[in-house]
């Protein structure tokens, strides 16, 4: 079981940045994927950004050149940087593990993130 401690959610204004942090505890498996997704009121759940443990990244198109993804295998944690946020981006974001190869994945509870007009 693993378990996912985010952090660095709130309110921002239209423009600015933001840096989420997702550090897993437990039986981590070597090789996985880590990754961000965020849900929107009355949206389904959609992906953000994934990082694998070599370091291969995925982004969905409505963030490419905004967020980047990244990891720091040391600590295990997992950062979002997202930048030139929007209102659109508004969403509870939900930091997301994956063993790769299947075999389990786990969800953190959720960071509220805010960008007001």
């Amino acid at each position: 079981q693993v378990q996912l401690l985010e952090s660095g959610g709130g309110l921002v204004q239209a423009g600015g940045s933001l840096r989420l942090s997702c550090a897993p505890s437990g039986s981590i498996f070597r090789f996985n994927t880590m990754g961000w997704y965020r849900q929107a009121p009355g949206e389904q759940r959609e992906l953000v950004a994934t990082i694998t443990s070599g370091g291969a990244t995925n982004y969905a198109d409505s963030v490419k050149g905004r967020f980047t993804i990244s990891r720091d295998n040391a600590r295990k944690t997992v950062y979002l940087q997202m930048s030139s946020l929007q209102p659109e981006d508004t969403a509870v974001y939900y930091c997301h593990y994956s063993r790769t190869g299947g075999g389990g994945e786990s969800w953190g509870q959720g960071t509220q993130v805010t960008v007001s007009s």
